[in-house]
């Protein structure tokens, strides 16, 4: 994992839109183009809420059928997710879980209780292929991206955490800085991430010509050209 963030800079990014912020990736980490991003669409709780901009916390789900440990098993495995939760790494952090179940989404793992204990450990939010429920008393403020809502949490429990995940498309490891909001999420290289907001701020000027030219009285194709060419010319 590579050293935490400026605050500076996640202040800067938590101002952009996950849309935004996957545009200016595409002019900082041209490799990127094409994924780090989720592409299956997933449902948002809240999606008043403003983008959240953290550190993934990453695990694996099961909820169709009990897992088979010994209640000892159970214990251990319990206590160290919540404590990899608690001091994994640096906070903020987002909650990463992938759903394991040939039907994903059986049983939700997020809800009232799951919500506020996470909120509690420093958790931003939750990115999820599998699904939640309880959302009128899930933790204020807590932001919830997932498959699906359910109503039951069957036998939901932990797998794993802390490895590599793959949640709607998008390849997660621990560590890695996640932007996410109403329209998904997406993985922000460390080493660009300081570039991302320039260039937003770049886009969002050439785009300007181009809206404001097709919102006058009389636009027509010519003029859609000549801000096609006036949009090029900004650097």
């Amino acid at each position: 994992m590579s050293d935490p963030i400026p605050e500076g800079v996640l202040a800067e990014l938590r101002e952009l839109d996950t849309p935004t912020v996957c545009n200016a990736l595409e002019a900082v980490a041209p490799t990127r183009r094409n994924l780090g991003f989720t592409t299956i669409p997933l449902v948002c709780a809240r999606p008043e809420l403003p983008p959240i901009v953290g550190y993934a916390r990453t695990a694996t789900i099961a909820a169709m059928h009990p897992g088979g440990y010994s209640r000892e098993e159970s214990g251990e495995l319990r206590n160290g997710y919540y404590r990899y939760i608690a001091e994994g790494g640096p906070v903020p952090s987002i909650t990463v879980i992938q759903d394991l179940d040939q039907q994903r989404g059986y049983g939700a793992w997020w809800g009232e209780v799951n919500s506020s204990v996470h909120k509690g450990l420093g958790s931003l939010g939750v990115v999820t292929d599998g699904s939640i429920r309880d959302l009128p008393d899930c933790a204020p403020g807590f932001q919830l991206i997932a498959g699906m809502v359910g109503p039951s949490h069957a036998h939901v429990h932990v797998v794993s955490f802390g490895g590599e995940v793959n949640v709607a498309g998008m390849t997660v490891r621990d560590g890695d800085l996640i932007h996410a909001d109403q329209h998904g999420a997406v993985v922000i290289p460390a080493d660009v991430a300081a570039e991302v907001r320039a260039a937003a701020e770049l886009i969002a000027r050439r785009e300007a010509v181009v809206i404001e030219a097709a919102r006058q009285p009389g636009f027509d194709f010519e003029k859609l050209q000549q801000a096609w060419a006036g949009m090029a010319e900004i650097h």
